[in-house]
């Protein structure tokens, strides 16, 4: 009886260092998922006449905190919906990710922001050391902006509660 709780012990210890030197060695895969949208009022929000954009190109890009030199990157296309799925491999929990936006696929809705204060980039955490169990990676929606907003835009502002001089 002894000798057979004996064995059992040792055969549970070594399958659970087995199974711990495999999660150790094994090289993590991401899906990165997000949305990107044509801005059709310039508000660099999504709002209820957004258009979700089919086909827009994006890119995953992952730099040394230190220096910015590229060291990871994939690119992706939209779906019908505006969502894309990129597939990341490896622990980046040293550095800095992101999605960027790449190619618009509407050209009346091309224009990217220039303030500086506007983030153009959706950052995102690839690393299984930050307490996030699944392998599912939501980044924030991407916009391309019109040049002219749409007429509906007025309306759907001021359900937000904003008005044309940005007050409430």
């Amino acid at each position: 009886m002894a000798k057979s709780l004996k064995v059992i012990i040792f055969l549970a210890s070594a399958i659970c260092l087995l199974s711990l030197l495999g999660i150790v060695n094994a090289d993590p895969t991401f899906n990165v998922e997000g949305k990107v949208y044509c801005d059709t009022c310039r508000a660099q929000f999504l709002t209820r006449v957004s258009k979700f954009m089919k086909g827009a190109k994006v890119r995953l890009e992952c730099r040394n905190r230190e220096g910015g030199d590229l060291t990871y990157s994939v690119e992706g296309e939209t779906d019908a919906n505006g969502g894309y799925r990129l597939t990341a491999t490896g622990d980046h929990e040293e550095e800095v990710c992101e999605v960027v936006l790449v190619k618009s696929s509407m050209p009346e809705c091309s224009e990217e922001s220039t303030a500086e204060y506007l983030r153009k980039t959706a950052r995102i955490s690839l690393t299984t050391n930050n307490g996030i169990s699944s392998p599912v990676r939501d980044a924030n929606p991407l916009g391309y902006m019109v040049k002219e907003p749409i007429p509906e835009c007025t309306e759907a502002l001021r359900e937000l509660g904003i008005t044309s001089d940005g007050l409430v």
